[in-house]
Parts: structure tokens; C-alpha cells; sequence
């Protein structure tokens, strides 16, 4: 379901279940925003990293054809990660809501260190 981004433009948010059904299947890219450290004490297996901190939609992975999902610790820095790369006139529009928290919560595995 598609809504108005509090940061500005659309988002779309997508459920852990969802998005680790994509992550399984080929299906998305997930990149994290959140920042270094909070990296290194856990992240999701397979997700791509771009801290927002220096957050650059021009150094946005190619998803080569997968959507593009993003994702940070509770679901507010990724809505605005979504929001800065559509100004910067890219389609994103989707990330995972509540974050790795949600994540966590779910059920799902994490890396650690």
C-alpha cells in the first residue's frame, strides 16, 4: 500500500515477512541506512549498507532489475532514505516497516558483529 512519505514523495511499506520472502527468492535489495556502528552490532544477512549520515542516491546499489527496499532500526530513516532518492528523481519507494526491530520480532535471523 502506497501513502504519502512524511520526508515527502511515497512510500510503500512492506511487512519483515515480505521483505524476507524477497530476500529469499531473488526478488529485492535491501539496503540499510543505519549508521556504522549500529552495522556492526547486527544486520540483516544479505542487506547492502548506505548510512544516511552520507547518504547519496547517486551511490545506491544497481538492483539490477529487484526492487529496492529500504531499511534502518525502526522504519523513520529509511522513509526518509525513500524520500531523498525520489527527489533525486529515482523510483524508490518501498521500505520495511518498524525496521530491524520489526525484523527481530519476526522471528528472522540477524548477523552479528
Amino acid at each position: 500500500m502506497s501513502e504519502r512519505n512524511p520526508f515527502g514523495g511515497t512510500i510503500s511499506h512492506l511487512s519483515p515477512a515480505e521483505v524476507q520472502k524477497g530476500l529469499a527468492d531473488g526478488t529485492m535489495l535491501l539496503v540499510d541506512v543505519r549508521e556504522p556502528n549500529e552495522l556492526h552490532a547486527e544486520r540483516i544477512p544479505g542487506a547492502q549498507t548506505l548510512p544516511l549520515s552520507r547518504f547519496d542516491p547517486a551511490a545506491l546499489p544497481d538492483p539490477k532489475g529487484k526492487r529496492l527496499v529500504f531499511s534502518c532500526r525502526s522504519g523513520q530513516r529509511s522513509q526518509q532514505a525513500a524520500a531523498v532518492a525520489q527527489r533525486a528523481g529515482l523510483p524508490y519507494e518501498e521500505h520495511m516497516q518498524g525496521g530491524i526491530i520489526a525484523w527481530r520480532q519476526a522471528g528472522f535471523d540477524v548477523e552479528r558483529g
